[in-house]
């Protein structure tokens, strides 16, 4: 379960192996009733009552059913035949189940594995059958799995030039504190030459039922780690490492990596939010908004219900619309884009650094194919997956044009109310509770899709476990990704765009006018709809459940163990440690451990041009997700049996197709929904002075209210005091003076193309940029290759040098024997001679 040499030291073939192991502090239970053998995994599985107690032997031996069994026959029942054949049938399975756990078990004892029974614990109903590995069964697994063992050989590892080398001693003095107390953090001067073992890793089946479950334990020493007061400090990720293998480690690296990265990002974001502050006041559009003097009248929101309104009540969204929609969020998007290419380049470093730290470097991941299928036996699953993702996305969709039903027929609701304090916040009213609707339908349909995506993989059959996992997540992936974007991609691109114009507006259902932006347009709408999705997922999601969903099985657990006061039982520390992993949550891989991440990534990068908090919100969640995910792994998951893994697979795809995606959807935001490019174009073609005076005006249309169509007009359109005959509306239109009425301007056409224009512009410098960025930064750091290339030079050296000495002792002893010259073997031919 893990990597043996971690536990004792390599005593034989001449090899050297650093341990960091403290068996001083291990506590009794971690080994066997001797004391001196430790307890490397456990199996547990379910005990029948019997009518009376038997003693059962920490030897394992055959009993008297298997043995009948082996010889082909049952023991008869005894006493009454009827009741003897009714318990008879009740109890067969269990009896098949016992003698295929003595058959396994055998095999077990066969490899070379000693194993320990416990039936008598404090959990009824559950025997334990604990297993360890002696000596030579490890070093005959290392072989297996072609581990890379650390021989006597050493070498100096040189950290760069001097001047790298100063740099690097400053910053691990400046950020020691920041460092665990750890033996793996400190920086080492040599390293020893690692060189791999030849066989495969073999890997444990167990027949299905036979036991409940199976797991390595938990070893208290981690616990530090997982501690919440040490939030601060790096992670210690040689340690998790060695205790959890390489892929779980990985994991963590990224986590950390990333969360790093989060911090000149929020840094950033900060300042150009706290920079729409400052500038507020001087925003010329915003107040023209704000003043008094300007009477406009703005034309109904919607029919009958609502009647005209000033366009000065919508001071407060235009000023908080400026936040987010100024100069500073074009230069933050660019700026994100940027980070996103380091990101990806600084992880590809910290990996391969990791790679060659773990002995890794020259590790591939193969597995034996299953049972191959041809493409006529793969396409009815392959149509049928097609089919239920297209389902399951449409039922994404089906959900927010339900949503968005709500909120027409809810805004016109509200106008109709006679309270006036309901009647002025209509809008917010219902964009929090829209936006508290979609968060709840995402959090469903997450676990739901999770469910269908695991279903549809099993339908295909993979060939191979890598590949199964591959297209779960890529499925999962898609309909989750699906799932918590749509609605923000329909307020970002759709919403008040399929309105129409007062007198010919589009309608759903013929009842339900389309819904229409603010007038400082639907970013600040996007804005509350992603943090109140970002939050939510991340509060109750991410955190929440994390932590609560498996205390709340543990708990089930021990109810249905029929256990009495077991509270009274864990503070009496009465459980043996591989009786108290057996109610630990059972480990269900790393996909929603990263799928949660990587949806974050999504929120931070995708539509950053109308939420620059989103990386401050982020570093916040991840600086408390890394000490809760390493609490969950250690107190509340069973320990997971030890994979090997080099890199992070196919999440590195997934990021980095987000990253492209990303400066696109920023592009098209800043666009098409923020007022950035309609204000360019009139400061420098349609204003006077070149400056912001009459923007607004500017961005008005005009309509004849003699022009609304019949039973459409407001019912109460005498709230201003006075009667209104022209209103105005957000758009760029021909008034009803001219001889086109209510045509689309030319205006519109030049603010389009400038549009158009902006995207491509904009999405081909920016992932030049981020191209460049991949081009300048290697993906190997320079040190790295250098000790590779280091490392195989030694190796060749340390191998001739053993086979020269093996020959002049072959000389000597030949030269003794036969006092006869014996002839040289050939050497190596040159490849440097010249012909």
């Amino acid at each position: 379960t893990e990597h043996p040499f971690h536990r004792r030291p390599w005593g034989t073939w001449g090899v050297q192996v650093d341990v960091n192991y403290q068996t001083t502090s291990v506590v009794a239970w971690l080994y066997f009733q001797d004391g001196q053998r430790r307890v490397d995994y456990v199996l547990t599985y379910h005990i029948k009552k019997q009518s009376s107690s038997r003693r059962h032997s920490s030897r394992l031996t055959d009993n008297a059913f298997t043995r009948s069994l082996r010889r082909g026959r049952v023991p008869p029942p005894k006493g009454d035949p009827e009741v003897g054949a009714q318990e008879h049938s009740l109890h067969y399975h269990e009896d098949d189940k016992r003698f295929c756990r003595d058959e396994f078990e055998s095999s077990l004892m066969e490899m070379g594995l000693e194993l320990e029974k416990d039936e008598h614990t404090k959990t009824p109903g559950v025997g334990f059958v604990k297993i360890h590995a002696p000596w030579h069964v490890l070093c005959r697994e290392a072989e297996f799995m072609k581990l890379k063992m650390p021989t006597k050989k050493v070498y100096e590892v040189k950290q760069g030039s001097n001047l790298v080398e100063k740099i690097n001693t400053f910053i691990t003095k400046l950020t020691e504190p920041l460092h665990p107390n750890v033996e793996e953090n400190r920086i080492q001067n040599v390293k020893h030459l690692s060189y791999p073992f030849s066989r495969e890793k073999q890997h444990f089946l167990l027949a299905n039922g036979v036991y409940m479950a199976a797991y390595p334990l938990h070893d208290l020493l981690y616990e530090e780690w997982a501690s919440y007061s040490v939030f601060y400090k790096y992670q210690p990720v040689g340690l998790i490492r060695k205790y959890f293998g390489e892929k779980i480690g990985l994991y963590f690296a990224w986590l950390g990596v990333y969360t790093q990265m989060l911090i000149p990002a929020s840094l950033v974001g900060v300042i150009v939010f706290l920079y729409g502050c400052a500038t507020v006041d001087d925003d010329i559009p915003s107040m023209e908004i704000c003043d008094k003097r300007n009477n406009i009248t703005m034309c109904p929101l919607c029919d009958r219900a609502c009647s005209y309104w000033k366009l000065i009540t919508a001071c407060g969204t235009a000023r908080a619309s400026h936040l987010f929609d100024n100069p500073a969020t074009v230069f933050f998007s660019i700026f994100m884009a940027l980070w996103a290419a380091m990101f990806m380049e600084h992880w590809k470093r910290r990996q391969m650094r990791l790679n060659y730290i773990w002995d890794l470097t020259g590790f591939e991941d193969e597995e034996p194919e299953k049972v191959k299928l041809t493409c006529k036996d793969r396409l009815p699953a392959y149509m049928t997956n097609l089919v239920m993702m297209l389902f399951m996305i449409g039922v994404t969709f089906a959900i927010v044009f339900g949503v968005i039903v709500y909120r027409i027929s809810t805004t016109s609701a509200l106008y109709m109310s006679s309270n006036p304090t309901t009647r002025s916040n209509v809008r917010l009213t219902v964009k929090t509770t829209a936006a508290i609707i979609n968060l709840v339908v995402i959090l469903i349909l997450d676990e739901v899709y999770g469910a269908v995506a695991r279903w549809l993989t099993i339908l295909e059959v993979p060939k191979t476990d890598k590949s199964f996992e591959e297209r779960l997540i890529f499925k999962t992936f898609i309909l989750k990704f699906v799932n918590a974007f749509t609605p923000i991609i329909y307020i970002a691109f759709f919403r008040g765009r399929l309105v129409g114009r007062p007198g010919s507006y589009l309608y759903v259902f013929e009842s339900y006018r389309m819904e229409e932006c603010a007038h400082g347009g639907c970013l600040m709408e996007l804005c509350i709809q992603l943090s109140i999705t970002m939050l939510g997922k991340q509060l109750i999601q991410n955190n929440l459940f994390e932590i609560g969903i498996p205390k709340l099985k543990k708990l089930i657990r021990y109810i249905k163990s029929k256990r009495r006061a077991f509270q009274e039982e864990e503070q009496d520390k009465k459980l043996q440690r591989y009786e108290t992993d057996h109610f630990l949550e059972p480990f269900a891989g790393l996909t929603p451990e990263y799928m949660e991440m990587i949806i974050q990534f999504g929120f931070v990068t995708l539509f950053v041009a109308s939420f620059p908090l989103a990386p401050l919100f982020a570093l916040l969640n991840n600086i408390i997700e890394i000490r809760l995910d390493a609490k969950k792994f250690v107190v509340e998951l069973r320990r997971p049996i030890a994979a090997r893994a080099k890199d992070i697979g196919i999440w590195y795809n997934i990021l980095r197709g987000i990253s492209k995606v990303a400066v696109i959807i920023n592009a098209f935001v800043i666009s098409f929904t923020s007022d950035f490019i309609p204000r360019l174009v009139y400061q420098y073609m349609y204003s006077p002075d070149g400056s912001m005076h009459g923007f607004v005006n500017h961005t008005l249309s005009y309509f004849n209210v003699s022009d609304f169509q019949e039973g459409k007009d407001p019912l109460e359109p005498t709230d201003l005091e006075y009667k209104v005959e022209i209103c105005r509306y957000k758009d760029y239109r021909e008034p009803p003076w001219s001889p086109t009425p209510y045509e689309i301007s030319k205006e519109f056409w030049t603010v389009l193309a400038v549009k158009l224009a902006f995207v491509i512009v904009f999405q081909n410098v920016v992932m030049l940029m981020s191209d460049v960025v991949d081009w300048i930064i290697p993906d190997i750091p320079k040190d790295i290759s250098v000790q590779i290339h280091k490392e195989k030079i030694l190796m060749v050296e340390l191998f001739m040098k053993e086979e020269q000495g093996k020959m002049q002792t072959l000389e000597s002893k030949d030269s003794c024997n036969n006092h006869s010259p014996v002839p040289r073997p050939r050497s190596f031919p040159n490849s440097h001679t010249n012909d």
